[in-house]
């Protein structure tokens, strides 16, 4: 059998891409003799009736399935992602905070939001000091900071473990400097649902701190945070493909990175 779902009469009814048996909607009802088909969760391009027939098909129609699942896999990444997400926007004026964040915003540990530099003046011109999304009083010190995270971090926020890994990263708030458990907590906030510890697990696998170098790896951590908008995320896959010679792929991640970042 080809690699293509059978057509076997004018209705458009199809066939398992094994054994040939008819698919249909009507399957389990009384006098229907088809079966109920299941497409290749691959590649989508044969359907089954079964996995035995899914099986007793694999070595023909491999090659096909591991083609198209990267043809869908690049159509992804190439068409979502393309609007930033919640996080790279001020709580307060809604608009996205201009790139790169850190010096165009505050992260205030006490809420773990971002504010934009706009925000953050204005609220100083009217005389606000204090955090101007939850207005908790700013720490003194670094040593009065660890604390705000701390307990963020107990009620699993995966901002505050994200960002409590960069402090480990770098060896900030008097932590000692360990990279392994900077590690450990990106992957836990990314468990969680931390875009931006996507992107700091992928710079560690590129450069090999705190895990063994892996370049593959580092792609795959970086497409995961560029499909949710991450632009950094998006620069590095196209840093990626123009290392490995592929100009065009690099040249489409660059432009998408360029229109997220307007």
């Amino acid at each position: 059998m080809s690699c293509v779902p059978v057509v076997v009469d004018d209705d458009g009814v199809e066939a398992c891409a094994n054994c040939g048996k008819h698919g249909s909607d009507n399957c389990g009802k009384e006098g229907s003799a088809a079966v109920k088909l299941k497409s290749c969760t691959a590649c989508r391009l044969v359907k089954y009736c079964g996995v035995d027939c899914q099986k007793a098909h694999r070595k023909q129609h491999k090659k096909a399935c591991k083609k198209r699942a990267a043809e869908i896999k690049d159509e992804q990444l190439y068409r979502q992602g393309r609007e930033r997400p919640e996080g790279d926007f001020c709580p307060i004026c809604t608009l996205p905070i201009p790139l790169p964040m850190d010096e165009h915003g505050v992260f205030n540990t006490c809420c773990m939001k971002r504010i934009c530099n706009g925000c953050d003046m204005a609220a100083k011109d009217r005389g606000m000091f204090d955090c101007p999304f939850c207005r908790t009083r700013y720490p003194d010190n670094d040593e009065g900071m660890l604390p705000m995270i701390q307990s963020r971090v107990e009620k699993k926020d995966p901002a505050a473990i994200c960002f409590l890994g960069e402090k480990y990263y770098y060896g900030h708030l008097g932590l000692q400097q360990d990279m392994r458990k900077a590690v450990e907590l990106w992957t836990e906030a990314a468990d969680l649902g931390s875009i931006e510890a996507l992107y700091f697990i992928g710079n560690a696998y590129a450069f090999g701190e705190g895990v063994e170098q892996d370049e593959a790896k580092a792609a795959e951590f970086h497409t995961k945070a560029a499909l949710q908008g991450d632009v950094e995320s998006r620069i590095k896959l196209g840093c990626h493909e123009a290392f490995l010679g592929n100009h065009n792929r690099a040249l489409g991640q660059f432009l998408i990175s360029a229109n997220g970042a307007q």
